[in-house]
């Protein structure tokens, strides 16, 4: 595939999708080393990219600005519960090929973003403590006291965890069994992308004309170039057509202003703090071909985790881009599920 220019990619990274378009027990205590796996996709399932057939309920989530959130549970309401939290200009859509596998034997809850899908945007300024309380409701309404959930977020999506666990300590053991972040970073998402290959001596893109950049709200259209541009900078070289063309339909559908408000509001975030109170067992998954939240990051998360004593995993998935849940999706729901069996465990079995 021919790559699109740089100015290109650059117009089209900032402004679709920097951030989010951006086996055995383990024990829970301290590890002498993180432990890490290099895990080869298998052939991507475009069967699960199909609308979910499996009924769902409609949650009703109002924030304390008066921002009503968009939320949806699937399956049975009495079955261990699987929140998925999604990235910058997605919806709750992106979450597809997990909802089709799970949803017949778990109760899997979906929520968009403020702003995008059918959220409403609110009062609030974005920010990190936004996505964190934004979290925090949509836990309150679909995890019942006395049970917890498996978390798993995305690009933003594991940034509103992060965030989440920053400004409400106190609800981590309560809520969740464990986590997944994904594709995802604490802080320097700007400096840290390799969106544009530069020579390793040049200067990278400077961070305030990425913010500009992120910030666009320009209206976005289907065409070759976007296509081939999305491809580039969320997914690998080798991602299927149906892969694609699953993103970019939702990457398209995110609104111009929720895209450059988050956007902004991501290009300067730090959420480095959140990690030290994730006290479940966690996992960090990351493509190694991923241009907008580099493995970098992953391997500075999995070390912070590792320190604290809370990282399960380190998965490091050969030639898959950012976009990791719709390109390995076999690897990333054998994590969902090794967590949901980890919970199941007695407390040091």
């Amino acid at each position: 595939m021919k790559k699109p220019s740089r100015r290109t990619v650059l117009t089209v990274a900032g402004v679709v999708v920097v951030g989010a378009t951006l086996g055995a027990v383990a024990a829970r205590r301290r590890r002498a080393a993180p432990r890490t796996r290099v895990a080869v996709p298998g052939d991507p399932s475009d069967a699960l990219l199909a609308d979910p057939q499996v009924g769902h309920d409609d949650v009703e989530v109002t924030t304390d600005d008066g921002a009503r959130l968009h939320v949806r549970a699937y399956g049975d309401p009495d079955a261990d519960i699987l929140v998925l939290s999604h990235g910058w200009t997605c919806s709750t859509e992106f979450w597809t090929p997990q909802i089709n596998a799970f949803a017949e034997k778990y109760r899997v809850v979906v929520y968009d973003q403020r702003g995008h899908g059918r959220s409403e945007a609110g009062s609030r300024v974005f920010g990190p403590d936004v996505l964190a309380d934004d979290l925090a409701a949509v836990l309150a309404a679909t995890v019942p006291a006395g049970r917890t959930a498996v978390l798993a977020g995305h690009s933003m999506g594991g940034i509103s965890i992060m965030a989440w666990a920053e400004r409400h300590p106190d609800q981590v053991r309560g809520k969740v069994s464990g986590v997944l972040l994904a594709s995802t970073g604490m802080d320097n998402l700007v400096a840290s992308s390799t969106v544009v290959p530069l020579p390793q001596r040049a200067p990278r893109v400077p961070v305030p004309v990425a913010r500009r950049l992120m910030g666009a709200t320009v209206p976005l259209v289907a065409s070759p170039v976007t296509t081939r541009a999305i491809k580039y900078v969320a997914l690998s070289r080798t991602a299927t057509p149906a892969a694609v063309a699953f993103c970019e339909k939702i990457v398209l559908g995110c609104p111009p202003r929720t895209r450059g408000g988050w956007g902004i509001a991501l290009s300067g975030l730090d959420v480095h703090d959140g990690l030290a109170n994730l006290t479940v067992p966690t996992t960090v998954l990351v493509g190694t071909a991923d241009r907008l939240t580099p493995p970098s990051h992953a391997r500075r998360l999995a070390a912070e985790l590792d320190e604290a004593g809370n990282l399960e995993h380190l998965v490091v998935v050969d030639g898959i881009g950012h976009m990791s849940s719709v390109e390995a999706i076999d690897v990333f729901n054998s994590e969902l599920q090794h967590l949901f069996e980890l919970a199941r465990q007695p407390v040091g079995g």
